[in-house]
């Protein structure tokens, strides 16, 4: 990695997590078209390398979300207990089955562009009230297990994928938030070193750019803490839509992407 690429990194670390961390993204997924289209990041090693980015960028919104005393809760020890097994299954399958950058930007855009899209028309032309309950146990933790095992595959962490469908549910954005963030370090803990593992036993490029997702990383702590900060400041209508916005405007790019 030269210095140029370093710079461009840590740029794009920091304007993403700032601009995704009031609304519960860790901004890996966003991070991923700079990573594979500037950086030149091969596939399946851009995914580590995005987990490796949550790891480190992780901690800085999850402070400024701890001192405001909104990580704590039962939606987060759910989200944690799904999200976690499911991001090693995730791994495995990337790693064995799902190596076609085509097929993994084809599969991101399906999730992401419905999810962005449903988002964002509920919070504009709202069905009903808004209780602000999180789901049964029961959901919320297959839930989570689903998207860990999607967040393993993509190393998007899952936050881009949970922040919606809750927020879409009528969960607050100040509640998601952290909990999103806070499922989205441990996976990525668990992630990043399910694939080191398998860097050991399998050829290929599965092993993270350590020196590009730390650099990233960098960025986006400097900038989920300053996200996480602005967060109580911004409505809710306006981060239940930067959500919505960001989920469809990603998806977007990879259909486009994948179907070329």
């Amino acid at each position: 990695m030269d210095w140029s690429s370093g710079l461009l990194g840590f740029a794009a670390g920091l304007l993403i997590s700032t601009v995704t961390a009031p609304v519960g993204v860790s901004g890996a997924v966003f991070l991923l078209p700079v990573q594979v289209s500037v950086l030149g990041v091969p596939s399946p090693a851009v995914t580590p390398t995005n987990l490796l980015f949550n790891v480190v960028a992780g901690p800085g919104a999850l402070l400024r979300y701890r001192r405001a005393k909104t990580l704590d809760g039962p939606l987060t020890r759910l989200l944690i207990a799904g999200t976690v097994p499911g991001v090693v299954t995730g791994a495995v399958i990337r790693v064995f089955a799902v190596p076609g950058p085509r097929i993994f930007k084809l599969l991101v855009a399906t999730l992401l562009l419905p999810l962005g899209l449903w988002l964002c028309v509920r919070t504009l032309h709202p069905t009903g009230p808004r209780t602000g309950a999180v789901p049964t146990t029961r959901t919320t933790t297959a839930l989570a297990l689903a998207v860990g095992i999607v967040g393993g595959i993509y190393g998007i962490g899952g936050g881009s994928i949970l922040g919606p469908i809750l927020a879409g549910r009528g969960v607050p954005v100040a509640t998601v938030a952290p909990a999103a963030l806070a499922a989205t370090f441990a996976t990525s803990l668990a992630g990043a070193g399910t694939y080191a593992l398998l860097a050991l036993t399998t050829t290929g490029d599965i092993a993270p750019d350590w020196p590009l997702g730390l650099t990233c990383g960098l960025g986006g702590l400097a900038g989920g803490y300053l996200g996480a900060h602005l967060q109580p400041h911004l409505p809710e209508t306006a981060l239940r839509l930067v959500l919505g916005t960001l989920a469809a405007v990603v998806g977007t790019l990879y259909a486009v992407q994948g179907l070329r």
